[in-house]
């Protein structure tokens, strides 16, 4: 994907998404998707050396790191308190809820932590670029990029793995590229029953 160079998002803009974006699916509710939004020119520069000089990055209005957080499970009381005050849920199903959680993440071990981080910052990607598209902005995912130099470029804390990068802007359609073959729903579609 090519974007035209030099549109500008807006932080509201980005933010009114953000609002939107929150309300994707996650197991437990954890929200394990967090999101480094990258506009500032230099910085964009880094990320762009990361990505192993695609341009794409450079001309997009924001490049976002999308990243999943592998100590999610620890906020299951804190997410679950408003529940339990509002009276939706008894001290009892909370403790419970909080306890069999943090058994789950902690007897699976640092894969599964690192499975459902993926998993869930993925869906919630996925929620982000679909809004992206119906405000008028096109996406591109990227897997292309070194996730060390991009830990080391934004700080990010050891709690999150990078998942993905995903380039937001305005599609430069002047010599747009086919998409490519695309395959028949037969071969990649196994219905069991009706």
């Amino acid at each position: 994907m090519k974007f035209i160079p030099d549109v500008k998002i807006s932080r509201q803009e980005l933010e009114e998404m953000f609002n939107l974006v929150k309300y994707a699916p996650s197991a437990f509710n954890l929200q394990h998707a967090h999101y480094a939004v990258v506009t500032d020119p230099v910085l964009k520069e880094q990320v762009y050396e990361a990505t192993y000089r695609q341009y794409k990055v450079l001309t997009s209005s924001a490049a976002i790191v999308v990243l999943g957080d592998l100590e999610a499970y620890h906020d299951i009381g804190p997410m679950n308190e408003g529940m339990l005050n509002l009276g939706i849920i008894d001290k009892f199903e909370f403790d419970k809820n909080v306890r069999e959680v943090h058994e789950l993440y902690e007897s699976r071990g640092e894969n599964f932590k690192r499975d459902e981080a993926i998993r869930n910052a993925s869906l919630s990607a996925m929620q982000f670029m679909l809004i992206a598209k119906e405000r008028g902005w096109d996406t591109c995912p990227m897997i292309g990029f070194d996730p060390e130099a991009i830990w080391q470029t934004l700080q990010i804390p050891e709690r999150y793995v990078p998942v993905m990068l995903i380039t937001l802007g305005k599609e430069d359609t002047s010599k747009q590229r086919p998409r490519g073959y695309r395959k028949p729903n037969g071969e990649f579609v196994t219905y069991y029953g009706e």
